[in-house]
């Protein structure tokens, strides 16, 4: 378990501002690691600032700096995945541009592989963000996990490290709706979380909108639970249970007590209710659908553009 080669890969999008502080750091975080030569790969994509440019002004000094530009934007989940295609290293480090996870806490994840873990990830404790982003995240792991039939730790980000046989597995599941966390702990082998403090971003704004931040929970659900098709069919059993309490009642009030039975507006709200119900089960079971679609054309995840760099020293 000897540390013999690192790689960070980090995925960057509109992040020009603070492209030479990120890769400064890193680099110097590198400096006082043992062995080598490590490299450090950042994919851009699809930027539509200078981020590409202030890139390739860094890799003329760092020539441990490889710059994989993808062709468009394809998703942050993505762009971590074209990192792991391009890194090099028996060990490898993801993490996000924004240096919101430090990357002075890879050594501590360097020790506990040295201590015979195959995967190090970050618990995030003290975000900085604001409260209704710090309830829904807050919320979504725990719903994640108890919808998941596969133990998910919780408040755990992409931030991590994991050894070469672990991307490896990672490379090998090839699915487009990519949720990286759960593909992570999918793969099992000895991991722990540790947990590291979540500071501002250093320059910039968050590129992560309420809608992409609702289609990777949404990825995360779908791709590591059945629980919303088990409901539909546990929803409609109700259903028919309760209607099955109901004939008889309705038959005997007619032809016993010779009274017909009242409820108009009942009987709208319940119509109207099971048909929202069904409508809303049936966009459940199209969003599976849809997935499999995507699989089965078999498109590529990502189109690079083009690559810079890349010697190591």
């Amino acid at each position: 378990m000897t540390t013999r080669r690192v790689s960070v890969g980090i995925p960057l999008f509109n992040e020009e501002q603070g492209v030479p502080e990120l890769i400064r750091r890193v680099a110097a975080v590198l400096d006082g690691i043992p062995g080598g030569p490590h490299e450090i790969v950042c994919v851009d994509d699809g930027s539509r600032d200078g981020t590409v440019r202030a890139l390739e002004q860094v890799a003329v000094k760092e020539r441990r700096l490889k710059v994989v530009a993808l062709s468009r934007n394809f998703g942050h989940q993505t762009a971590l995945t074209a990192a792991l295609d391009h890194v090099t290293g028996d060990v490898v480090v993801v993490m996000d541009g924004d240096l919101q996870d430090p990357p002075e806490e890879i050594p501590r994840f360097l020790k506990h592989y040295a201590e015979g873990y195959d995967v190090v990830y970050a618990k995030r404790v003290g975000r900085k963000e604001s409260w209704w982003l710090r309830l829904c995240y807050y919320s979504f792991y725990r719903l994640m996990t108890s919808l998941s039939t596969l133990p998910l730790p919780l408040d755990a980000g992409d931030f991590s490290l994991m050894s070469r046989r672990v991307v490896e597995v990672l490379k090998s599941s090839p699915e487009h709706h990519r949720y990286l966390r759960g593909l992570r702990a999918w793969a099992g082998y000895k991991q722990l979380g540790v947990e590291v403090e979540r500071p501002e971003r250093f320059a910039g704004s968050s590129k992560y909108s309420l809608w992409a931040l609702m289609r990777l929970a949404a990825n995360g659900i779908f791709a590591f639970s059945t629980i919303p098709l088990k409901a539909a069919a546990l929803l409609g059993t109700v259903a028919i249970g309760l209607a099955l309490l109901y004939v008889p009642w309705a038959l005997y009030a007619k032809f016993i007590l010779r009274q017909s039975p009242q409820g108009f507006t009942t009987l709208v709200m319940a119509i109207v209710f099971l048909s929202g119900v069904n409508l809303f089960f049936l966009g459940v079971i199209g969003a599976y659908m849809g997935r499999v679609y995507e699989e089965v054309k078999r498109r590529p995840l990502y189109v690079v553009d083009r690559v810079i760099g890349g010697s190591t020293k």
